[in-house]
């Protein structure tokens, strides 16, 4: 499994701008064969602050997903906007069991 994780940070005026947008990749995003989750939560005690949380079946969902035209449509979005700070960490994981 592939666990991508991470924060994406704007403005809150910019933030409102990509809701839309955000609602569409996600929707298309969550339809992709090989994903597993996909989300995105705005931090309540700070606005604009974009937590970012997705797991993959594989490194070649994962890279097909960077293909799509949707996540294209999101870049170009993002373009538009100023990006006051991007981080995401990929994981590579072994088996996971639940805890209870």
């Amino acid at each position: 499994m592939i666990i991508v994780s991470g924060t994406l940070r704007l403005s809150p005026e910019d933030l409102a701008k990509l809701r839309d947008q955000a609602a569409i990749v996600l929707t298309e995003t969550r339809a992709e064969t090989g994903c597993l989750v996909y989300a995105f939560a705005e931090d309540l005690l700070e606005p604009g602050l974009v937590r970012i949380y997705e797991e993959w079946e594989s490194r070649e969902a994962l890279a097909a997903h960077g293909k799509a035209p949707h996540i294209a449509a999101w870049h170009e979005a993002l373009a538009g906007v100023t990006v006051l700070g991007r981080d995401l960490k990929l994981v590579e994981a072994g088996r996971a069991e639940p805890l209870g």
